[in-house]
């Protein structure tokens, strides 16, 4: 069909729109001609297709830009050290002297990346899950995670009177903390709270430039299966050209058959209803699992399928081997029904819950113990990967006893995708 430049007729609007689509965004020239003859310059239907098919054609040609750009791009590869750790603390605030070094590692060879997660790091009531976020508790958590990973606790006491007896011991208050001033080694780079789940990442400042597409993405699982007194919070970034993403969740709780499913519902919940942006190429992944590196840390609550006596017996024995072929998580990981292709490293410490507050004890375990409910202690608290890049080198707990749980955590060495920026 030929048109002459200035022709003018009567036509549908419908007629010339179907001439445009037809002709389609390589004849938008021809089309600018057309708009002329017919006068329909200001038609804003016309300006959103050409409008469309303009920003389309941008966006093919950048895609295509960037793919050529990545085929000549060079890369090589780095390992970093990530320390991974979670912690139910019963909705306990942090008391002023509490130590977590052997919880981080600092004692050892620093990480370069720190990622921490809690559960009930508030009461999980009424007013904190259907309420706003009460962010004072969280704010502490981070202060002490500073303070320790930049080593800026408290070094020595310098008494005020010098002369005094050797054995006086003085008041707090008139001791004075000197503190050594040093640059930060670690910045926190993300923190979020969901009721009573909690998710801070810090990293090595060399680091902070490196770190890129951070977003977040959080689903509740609680109450009516949407409350956040249960739930996770999911983290993805990118460093350098590796895309990492971390969940800390805490699943439903229980020890009935029942239980056990909605666990393994709620997990299933999480992997399909976490989603990220994809991105101005979308190129970025969207679901967890298309991430490059992947994490799944918190207390997931899963028990040992075994009578509460004969459970009883072998706590006290510490035949924790035996206690393992039961445990509910080892079994769903190598059935692979809700976890397939996810790995777990080798279990070698004790239970991490229940026991009894300020205690070494566990529930149940002592005579003293006049609780009414039959809880047997479990690995509730645990930490788990997906996909290859990522080596555990270090899988343990931490003797704490701020809560009825223990803290676990795992040290990971990744590998990073890095672009060789002085190639050509």
């Amino acid at each position: 069909m030929l048109l002459a430049p200035h022709t003018t007729f009567a036509m549908a609007p419908t007629q010339f729109l179907n001439i445009i689509i037809y002709m389609g965004h390589h004849e938008s020239i021809f089309c600018s001609k057309i708009m002329q003859g017919f006068k329909l310059r200001e038609s804003k239907i016309l300006r959103k297709i050409l409008s469309k098919n303009s920003s389309e054609k941008n966006q093919e040609t950048t895609s295509l830009n960037q793919a050529s750009e990545n085929s000549t791009r060079q890369f090589y590869h780095q390992t970093k050290k990530i320390l991974v750790g979670s912690w139910n603390i019963g909705g306990i605030a942090p008391p002023q002297n509490l130590n977590i070094e052997d919880w981080l590692h600092t004692q050892n060879d620093s990480a370069d990346i720190y990622v921490l997660g809690f559960q009930e790091i508030v009461p999980l009531n009424a007013t904190n899950v259907l309420g706003p976020q009460n962010k004072k508790i969280s704010m502490k958590w981070n202060s002490l995670i500073g303070e320790t990973l930049n080593n800026k606790r408290p070094m020595k006491v310098v008494e005020e009177n010098k002369k005094a007896e050797h054995q006086k011991i003085y008041p707090l208050k008139e001791r004075i903390y000197e503190e050594v001033e040093n640059v930060d080694d670690f910045q926190c780079i993300i923190s979020k709270q969901m009721g009573g789940v909690f998710i801070t990442i810090w990293a090595r400042c060399d680091l902070y430039q490196s770190i890129k597409h951070l977003n977040v993405s959080s689903v509740g699982c609680g109450v009516m299966g949407c409350l956040a007194n249960k739930g996770s919070i999911s983290i993805r970034f990118f460093l350098q050209e590796t895309s990492f993403c971390f969940i800390c969740s805490h699943l439903a709780s229980g020890w009935k058959e029942e239980d056990k499913r909605q666990r393994n519902i709620n997990a299933a919940d999480i992997l399909s209803q976490t989603s990220f942006p994809a991105g101005p190429l979308h190129d970025m992944p969207q679901k967890i699992i298309d991430h490059d590196r992947v994490v799944w840390l918190g207390d997931l609550n899963y028990r040992i399928d075994m009578p509460y006596s004969a459970t009883q017996l072998l706590i006290k024995r510490k035949e924790w081997k035996t206690l393992l072929k039961h445990d509910q998580l080892k079994m769903e990981l190598k059935e692979g029904h809700v976890f397939e292709g996810w790995h777990e490293g080798d279990v070698e410490f004790p239970p991490t819950y229940k026991y009894l507050p300020n205690s070494d004890d566990y529930i149940g375990c002592v005579d003293e113990d006049m609780s009414k409910k039959r809880r047997s202690p479990a690995w509730c608290d645990r930490i788990i990967w997906f996909g290859k890049g990522m080596n555990q080198i270090q899988y343990n707990r931490s003797e704490s006893k701020l809560s009825d749980h223990r803290p676990v955590q795992a040290m990971f060495t990744a590998n990073i995708k890095v672009a060789a920026t002085n190639c050509k």
